[in-house]
Formats: structure tokens, sequence, C-alpha cells
């Protein structure tokens, strides 16, 4: 799929950034809706699923961002970009817990913000293709193909990055991997100073995984990374 084909609603209150945004982003070949506050953002999300991405601003009158992304993520599992304030951290950290799949500060590169949404689309896209995979560990069963995760036949609601993250995590368990290749991997881009992305990311999949009575299997390695444990490793740990 190019990139014309992709359709991305950008949401933000500064009128001048989202013409000047919006602008670059279509000569860059994607479709873009532009709004300018965050009720006429949930009014228009709740109507359709036509959306690649939602690049949202969290510094909004009124309805903030993150009122938009709570009432969103309820309902819908479009990716979401959030646009933070330089330094923001709290902002950044509670965005990617409510289940926005990454985050851009602002004043940010156009340049890098459209990198930043082809790599989204490229991750929630792997599973449309023929290397389809399946896996199966502690009870968790993923299919790359429908992008779907299941506990005992229940649905487990991941984000793009959440199954993304629990995917690689399983396809390589009992290796211990650095938080540096989990986001290329996962975020499909490097890591940056003081980047808490994945460590949000991770702590959201345990939570998830606890609410269905699976704990313990993702082991965190101080200093290094993450490491799913298999059956024998989970085993000795508990021993």
């Amino acid at each position: 799929m190019e990139n014309d084909k992709y359709k991305v609603l950008l949401v933000d209150d500064d009128i001048t950034l989202c013409d000047l945004l919006s602008e670059f982003l279509q000569e860059d070949g994607f479709a873009v809706e532009t709004l300018n506050s965050g009720d006429a953002a949930i009014l228009r999300l709740m109507e359709t699923d036509e959306f690649d991405t939602v690049v949202l601003d969290i510094m909004m009158p009124g309805m903030s961002g993150l009122d938009v992304l709570r009432t969103v993520r309820a309902k819908r599992h479009v990716p979401i970009l959030m646009l933070t304030g330089r330094g923001d951290d709290i902002d950044r950290i509670v965005g990617l817990e409510m289940g926005a799949d990454d985050y851009l500060a602002k004043p940010c590169n156009p340049r890098e913000l459209g990198a930043r949404i082809r790599a989204i689309i490229r991750r929630t896209q792997q599973g449309n293709s023929s290397n389809i995979v399946h896996a199966q560990l502690h009870g968790i069963v993923l299919d790359s193909g429908t992008r779907t995760a299941l506990v005992n036949n229940i649905a487990l609601p991941l984000t793009g990055a959440e199954f993304n993250a629990l995917s690689l995590l399983m396809e390589r368990a009992g290796q211990t991997i650095s938080k540096q290749d989990m986001t290329q991997e996962v975020l499909n881009r490097p890591l940056e100073a003081y980047d808490r992305a994945m460590d949000v990311h991770v702590s959201r999949i345990r939570q998830k995984l606890a609410a269905v009575s699976i704990q313990d299997v993702i082991k965190s390695v101080r200093g290094v990374g993450y490491q799913m444990l298999t059956e024998p490793q989970l085993q000795q740990e508990k021993g």
C-alpha cells in the first residue's frame, strides 16, 4: 500500500501549525483531515474507522488530548500518536498508559512526524503480509495474521505497540532483549534519551496479563531490557 492510501486525522487547536503540518504531510503523500478541538475529534472518530493514524495534540483547551485519548481508546483501536510539549514527561507517560502508541515532542520536525506516522502504519499493517506467525506460551496465543491475542479463548485487548512488544518477547522467549532493540523493532525508531515508551508498553502488557491471572512471565533485566521467561525459567524463578 502506498502512502497516498493512508489517511491521517490531525487534531490540534493551533490552526496555523495544523495547516502547516497538514500541507507537509499531504506533500509527503498522505491524505490528511484536520480538526481543531477535542469534541470534534471524538465525534469524527466515533462515526468512522477510516483513519489509519490519529495525530493528537495533548494540550488543547476544553477537552484535552488526554480526554480524547481516553474516550476514543475505550471504543476504537486506531493507532494514536501524541504531540506533547517538550519536557512534558508526565503527560507522555500518562498518555502511553492510557493507550497511545507513541509520542513526538513539539515543536516537531514535519519530516520526523511523517516518518513516525509511516512507522506506526508499518507495524499495524504487519499482520496483512503472508508471513503469518502463531505463537503460544503460558496460555497466551498470538496470531499475527489477525493481530489478536487470546488467553483461554478470551481476547486480550492490546494496542498495536503492545501487540508487537508481546509478540517480540514471545518469539524470543528465554532471551534478554535490550530496550534499544525493542524500541527499534516495536516502534520502528531509535531509543531516545529519557525514553520511557517501552517501559510503559511492557507495564501495560503485564497489567493486562495479570488481569487474566498470568503473572511474572515478563522479567525486567536491570539496565538492559526485558525477557519473556520460558516455562522452565518461570518454574526456576518461583522455586
